[in-house]
């Protein structure tokens, strides 16, 4: 997934990214500078500079490829008919995103430095707004909102929990059943 974003900067950025994330692991992003990420590299600043102003642009770039994942799954859960149906294809899909970015979902959910970030990108807050107005359809009012809440927070950080080695599908399986039983959901039959 973030093989697009560094394909169209080279290896020097995907570089500056993968650094910038493991960084952000330990830190936090508010706690993480781009002093910190050259120091790491061993390049100086103006490499830095050259690839990201700052450390938002930088941040943008981390989080821009799971925006758009996020944006066709939301457009994509839209399309069902029925408020279920539609919050149980938003669910499959943020719980299948999740368990595949399972070291940087987490990161960057909880983060009051994302947070910060999504305020100030109108087009990425209305997205959450809509998964999670997906979400919250199954059951009108604060229950239903409370439910959307703790569904999207809930596989974030669940997905960043170390399981012992447990594979992308069997956490996505795992993920998906807990989002369903907090929604009140029913498993489909197999092969729907």
């Amino acid at each position: 997934m973030r093989k697009t974003s560094a394909e169209a900067g080279g290896p020097t950025r995907q570089r500056l990214i993968d650094v910038a994330i493991e960084l952000f692991k330990r830190h936090s992003v508010a706690g993480t500078s781009l002093q910190m990420i050259s120091d790491e590299l061993g390049l100086t600043k103006s490499a830095i500079y050259h690839h990201f102003r700052t450390r938002d642009e930088l941040l943008s770039a981390i989080m821009e490829p799971l925006i758009a994942e996020v944006t066709a799954l939301v457009e994509a859960a839209e399309s069902f008919r029925g408020a279920r149906a539609r919050a149980d294809a938003m669910l499959c899909g943020y719980a299948a995103l999740a368990a595949a970015n399972r070291e940087l979902l987490p990161l960057l959910t909880g983060d009051p430095g994302v947070v910060a970030l999504l305020r100030t990108r109108t087009e990425w807050r209305a997205v959450v707004s809509r998964q999670m107005a997906l979400f919250a359809g199954v059951e009108p009012g604060l229950g239903g909102q409370v439910k959307a809440a703790l569904v999207m927070s809930g596989i974030a950080s669940a997905a960043g929990v170390d399981y012992g080695g447990v594979d992308e599908a069997t956490l996505r399986d795992e993920l998906t059943a807990a989002g369903r039983r907090t929604l009140g959901l029913r498993t489909p039959p197999r092969g729907v």
